[in-house]
Formats: C-alpha cells, sequence, structure tokens
C-alpha cells in the first residue's frame, strides 16, 4: 500500500531525473508516458479499495480517500494524454525552430516535476504541505508558460508568476491562522495542520480566525483555480502555453487547486457551519461565470476561447461546491474528470491548428473537418463534451448540479448560472462552428499530426465517448468523496 501512495509522486520525479540526465530523448520521454500511466494505474488500485469509504495512510503524511482517487485518476489520465502528445509537439516545435535543444531539455525535465506536485498536492494529509505542493507548481509552470520566450509569453509568465504568488501568499496566511486555530483548541504542533486532526477539533476551533482562515484560503486557492478576483492571470498563461502543457494547467491544475478548497471546506464548515464558505463560493463562482461568459463573447483568440472555457466551467464548480450536497459534490467530481478530458482534446488540436496557421486567431482558421478528419473530429468531440451536449458526461454532470442547487433551495442562484452558461453555449457554438464548418480557404495549409499527438487525440475521444455513456464504477467513487467531505442530504 505504501508502494501505492509513493508511485504517483516518485514516478514523476525519476523521469524527471533521467530527462535531466538524457536530456529530451526518445527515451526520457518515453518514461515520463509511463510515469504518467503509473500515476493512473495506481489510482485504479487504490480505488478498488477506496471506493466502500476506506482510508490508507503513510504515517502523517500521505493519504489516500475517494478525493484522493479522483483527483489521481484526472492527474493520471491527462497527464498520460499530454506527456504522450508532447513526444511529436516538442520534435515538431525543435524541427520549426520555435524552440532549441536546451528548451526541449527544461520540458522534459519540469513537465514531469508539475505531474509529481499535483500529485503530492491531493496525496498529502497535510494542510501545509499541501501549500507546499501548489506553490511547488507555480514554479514549474512559470517556465512550461515561457517556453517560447516570445515576448507575449515571457509577459503572460510574470503575469502568472506575480498573480499567483499573491494568492499563494494568501493561502499562507490562511494556512497559518488555521494552524493557530488548531493550536489553541488543542492539536500538538506537529499535528495541528493534520486533516484527520483538524477535521477531529473542528468544533473547537475559534470561529473568527477561522472565518478569517477561510477567507483567506478561498481567495488563495482559488486564484490558482482561476477564480474572481485573481483570475486575470489564466487566459494569458494557457494561451502561451505549449498545447500539452496548456491541457495539463486547464485540465488538472485548476481542478487540483479546487480539491484543496474541498478539503478545508470539510473543516470549515464542521467549525463555523455551512453557511460561510456558501456565501464566498456563490458570490466568486457566479462572478467568475459572468466574466468568463462576457469574454467569451468578445473573443477573437482560440486558445484564449479554451481558456475561458476553463474560467467558466470552474465558476461552475464553485457553484455547485456551494450547494454542498452528496449530489452536487459527486456531480462536480465527474464534472472536472470529463473537463479534463475534453480540455485535453480541444487544447491538443489547437497546438496543431496554431503550427499550421502560425496564428491562434479564429479568423484564420476554417473549414478544420474537410481539411483534417482526425483534427476536426477531436476538436467537435471536445467542444461537443465542453458544450454539454448529450451523450456526454457534462450533460450529466450540469444536469446533477442544476438539480443539486434546487433541492438545496437556491433557485436564483440556478437561474443566474443557467443564462450566463447559455451566453457561453452560443458563443462557443459561433465560434467552433466557424472553425470546424465550411469550405477551406484557398490558402489554407496542411495540418500535419504527429503520431503521438494522434494516438492521444483517438484515445481522448474514446474516453470522452466513454465517459459519457456510463461512469461505471466511479459513480460509487464519487459519492463515497461527497460522503467522506461531510456533505449534506
Amino acid at each position: 500500500m505504501n508502494t501505492l501512495l509513493l508511485l504517483p509522486i516518485l514516478a514523476p520525479l525519476a523521469a524527471a531525473a533521467l530527462a535531466a540526465a538524457l536530456g529530451w530523448r526518445r527515451l526520457s520521454a518515453f518514461v515520463t508516458v509511463l510515469a504518467s500511466l503509473s500515476v493512473l494505474v495506481s489510482a485504479a488500485a487504490l480505488g478498488s479499495r477506496v471506493g466502500t469509504g476506506a482510508r490508507f495512510a503513510v504515517g502523517h503524511l500521505l493519504r489516500a480517500d475517494a478525493l484522493t482517487v479522483t483527483m489521481l485518476i484526472i492527474i493520471g489520465t491527462v497527464g498520460t494524454l499530454a506527456t504522450w502528445a508532447s513526444v511529436g509537439y516538442i520534435n515538431t516545435e525543435v524541427a520549426h525552430r520555435n524552440t532549441d535543444q536546451k528548451g526541449a531539455n527544461l520540458y522534459g525535465v519540469l513537465v514531469p516535476i508539475f505531474l509529481s506536485a499535483m500529485s503530492l498536492a491531493v496525496l498529502t494529509n497535510n494542510i501545509g504541505m499541501m501549500w507546499v505542493a501548489i506553490e511547488a507548481t507555480t514554479v514549474a509552470t512559470a517556465f512550461l508558460v515561457g517556453h517560447r520566450r516570445t515576448r507575449a509569453a515571457l509577459e503572460a509568465t510574470w503575469k502568472y508568476v506575480v498573480i499567483c504568488s499573491v494568492g499563494i501568499a494568501l493561502a499562507f496566511l490562511g494556512t497559518v491562522l488555521l494552524y493557530f486555530a488548531s493550536l489553541h483548541a488543542g492539536a500538538s504542533s506537529g499535528d495541528a495542520l493534520n486533516i484527520d486532526v483538524l477535521l477531529a477539533h473542528a468544533g473547537e476551533l475559534d470561529p473568527a480566525v477561522t472565518h478569517l482562515a477561510a477567507g483567506l484560503l478561498l481567495l488563495g486557492y482559488g486564484a490558482k483555480a482561476g477564480l474572481v478576483p485573481f483570475h486575470t492571470w489564466l487566459a494569458d498563461a494557457h494561451s502561451q502555453s505549449p498545447a500539452p502543457v496548456s491541457a495539463l494547467m486547464s485540465g488538472v491544475l485548476l481542478s487540483v487547486a479546487f480539491s484543496a478548497l474541498l478539503r478545508v471546506k470539510s473543516v470549515v464548515d464542521l467549525a463555523v457551519g455551512t453557511g460561510f464558505l456558501r456565501a464566498g463560493l456563490l458570490i466568486i463562482g457566479l462572478l467568475t461565470l459572468l466574466i468568463a461568459a462576457s469574454m467569451l463573447v468578445v473573443q477573437t483568440d482560440f486558445k484564449r476561447m479554451l481558456a475561458y472555457s476553463s474560467m467558466e466551467n470552474m465558476g461552475l464548480v464553485a457553484v455547485a461546491a456551494a450547494a454542498g450536497t452528496k449530489l452536487a459534490i459527486a456531480a462536480l467530481l465527474l464534472h472536472v474528470l470529463a473537463h479534463g478530458i475534453s480540455k485535453t482534446l480541444v487544447f491538443l488540436t489547437a497546438g496543431q491548428l496554431q503550427a499550421a496557421h502560425g496564428s491562434t486567431a479564429i479568423a484564420d482558421v476554417t473549414g478544420v473537418l474537410a481539411r483534417s478528419r482526425l483534427i476536426g473530429i477531436a476538436f467537435a468531440v471536445g467542444l461537443a463534451v465542453l458544450l454539454g451536449l448529450p451523450p456526454f458526461a457534462m450533460f450529466a454532470s450540469e444536469l446533477s448540479i442544476s438539480r443539486a442547487l434546487a433541492n438545496a433551495h437556491l433557485g436564483w442562484a440556478l437561474g443566474v448560472a443557467l443564462l450566463l452558461v447559455v451566453v457561453a453555449f452560443a458563443a462557443l457554438v459561433r465560434n467552433g462552428s466557424r472553425m470546424l464548418l465550411g469550405p477551406p480557404a484557398p490558402s489554407s495549409p496542411a495540418i500535419a499530426v504527429p503520431r503521438s499527438v494522434a494516438g492521444a487525440l483517438v484515445t481522448g475521444v474514446i474516453l470522452s465517448v466513454t465517459l459519457g455513456l456510463s461512469a461505471g464504477p466511479l459513480t460509487q467513487l464519487f459519492r463515497t468523496a461527497a460522503t467522506m467531505l461531510g456533505a449534506t442530504q
């Protein structure tokens, strides 16, 4: 069991060490894909045991429960697809001189470190260590955002670092205050930030200090999750990153940061009641939806369009978390899994479209379905998932979130959220149809698809369809996670 808990952290680190020693080579790239796959294998093995509510730990540092396994499934799935596609993507970047060998080598080292940090963030049993792991993701991805070293990429990097550093500083202050409250509730100094200890002492935490800590943690981790008010880094960073990194950031990093909020919420709700974070999540979630929908309406860049779509979905996830019922939590977990796979599809296809056209302007890309069957179908499937069309999984998750909000007597929030989702839906349909349909322009370039990218896209399409038709044993896993997080009803 200890091996299963340590493997998602150590396997990517071993891949990073090999990449540091060999540079960007076929062997090191292959080992990184295997390391990503090992995260998924560990999640599957752990899931067979925690689906009934069991929990496993390594000392006081690591733990695995249903939420951990759910997040490891997302990290492993998206990580495997993204690292698989990276092989062809980076080789093409080097061939076209968009990056040099040194940049490729740095990419090969940082991506597995990024995966390891995210795995640690969801496996740790200590809120302080969780903060360290999420801060490590900022350090690793900062260099990945600026991978191409263009002026726009460097500006996006600095914006990402500055804004997320402010957010993570707020989260640090919230963590310190929670530690203070835990000490005064009777916890020992060595265990004061242990999640199990915090849950056991939640009723004795000072309400005023806990309120302040919760607000800071909501703002801090909300910044990493792309939520208002520290959301402005998201579109720049996701649009300038290499396509596989954009997939990892949109598909995994945002949901990992939000899982930290779910951990905190389970403690705060026991300490001061559900009202405080419910109000905060509702306000922030609806404002995030509003800004994302507004930006989607006026968007002319397809990578920024996909970034604002991620922001829209995280706003919806925040609103679902505010409801706090078992149905709402289970639905949002299904939502982030489906969102992760679909964002991988659309960002990987966007990367190939950018490489072919030398541009990310929506107006420059037409007739994709007629020019490349694989890119067109993969982009269309990813877009259909994001739009919440049946039979894909986000149709079921959004329907369940709507039902959960209605059952929680949050009909007004449901009405506002649905209105904003409809606006975002219309914008995505308009822009997506412009790119996919119609005759291609006579001067349209050929769209090259490396084999590794093609393999990742085909697998992503199969996974999206399969998850839409049946969540299978994942349904019980999501319900167990909701119960473990203290969801009501």
